[in-house]
């Protein structure tokens, strides 16, 4: 009432002015907000959610929060929502079943507008919930062959794919795969399956003993090559496709540490294209995801579903592979040095 007789507007105004109402001038809007600087005023948040029946929160659930993909991505999501002064909940589930369906439930419960998840593999229990809470929800990272989630994301298995025939376009026959586990997984399957895909184009096998399963990290890398080099020998393989740019960055380290000449005696790629990859050395031949582009969409696609709009189920994005000089000819001594995109 202070705000509004300060102002010198109605009650009514004033609580259109302060909050998202698109009717108020934006002249008067600006006069109610400096009158509530002026006296101090803070809206109440919950007395605001029970008048809008929004929370004006979004919550968002990732394997892992150290991952630089996942960060850029939040980022984005986070600055997106903030336009419209959205707030992000962030929890992480660490890649367990069990404590994402616990922390998505928790975001249910709290009143979250909507959701952003990591994936299509979710139990039916968890959609279920969201939608017996009205929740929307957005799938990053994966796109639904069927069409029934609302997704944002890119094919995984021809990504991969893609990975490989490079690698045997220069020439190698002998593959291995470090991959992050591939249970509760879509995204690390499709990717080995990529791989698989076009080895079998060629008539060239990929037998289990070439996978190792491994954490999506620096040291998972290191000693996931550590794995294959005991099962295969170190002259075993002259191809090396990773599930992630992490991975790949472990084995190029324990490649150097152990005499390895990369891309001289094997050859790496990762995925996701994180800042680091072009900054090692050799730099690193990866696939390029915009995970920024990632958030951004899935903030806009959940914002305007919340104002009644409709969008397609799926949105599909383009990745490229970067070349750079972690790979080279099965022969020895040839190099790309400059990078190019495909």
């Amino acid at each position: 009432m202070d705000v509004a007789r300060t102002a010198g507007v109605s009650l009514a105004t004033a609580s259109r002015a302060l909050g998202t109402s698109a009717v108020v001038l934006p002249d008067t809007r600006e006069r109610v907000r400096q009158a509530a600087s002026m006296l101090g005023y803070v809206p109440h948040g919950a007395a605001r959610a029970l008048a809008s029946r929004r929370s004006r929160t979004i919550g968002a659930v990732l394997p892992t929060i150290d991952n630089p993909i996942f960060a850029s991505a939040t980022h984005a999501l986070a600055r997106e929502l903030a336009r419209e002064s959205y707030t992000l909940l962030l929890a992480s589930d660490e890649y367990d079943p069990r404590m994402e369906a616990s922390v998505t439930r928790t975001l249910i419960e709290r009143g979250v507008d909507g959701l952003v998840l990591v994936g299509i593999d979710h139990p039916p229990a968890l959609f279920h919930a969201m939608a017996q809470a009205s929740v929307p929800y957005e799938l990053l990272w994966t796109i639904d062959p069927n069409r029934f989630h609302h997704c944002i994301g890119f094919d995984n298995r021809e990504a991969s794919a893609r990975c490989a025939r490079h690698l045997l376009d220069l020439g190698h026959r002998d593959f291995a795969v470090l991959s992050g586990e591939l249970r509760n997984n879509d995204r690390a399957r499709d990717r080995v399956a990529g791989v698989r895909d076009a080895l079998a184009a060629r008539n060239i096998g990929l037998p289990p003993e070439r996978i190792v399963e491994t954490p999506f990290s620096l040291g998972g890398g290191r000693a996931g090559v550590r794995a294959l080099w005991d099962r295969l020998g170190k002259d075993g393989f002259t191809a090396l496709v990773c599930g992630n740019d992490l991975i790949a960055l472990g084995a190029l380290i324990e490649c150097a540490t152990q005499g390895v000449p990369v891309p001289g005696m094997l050859s790496v790629v990762g995925f996701d294209d994180i800042e680091l990859a072009a900054e090692f050395s050799p730099a690193l031949t990866t696939i390029h995801v915009p995970s920024a582009d990632l958030g951004r969409i899935a903030a806009e696609r959940l914002l305007a579903r919340l104002a009644g709009k409709r969008v397609p189920r799926m949105h599909q994005i383009q990745v490229e592979l970067v070349v750079r000089g972690s790979t080279a000819s099965a022969a020895p001594g040839r190099k790309r040095d400059r990078p190019r995109r495909t």
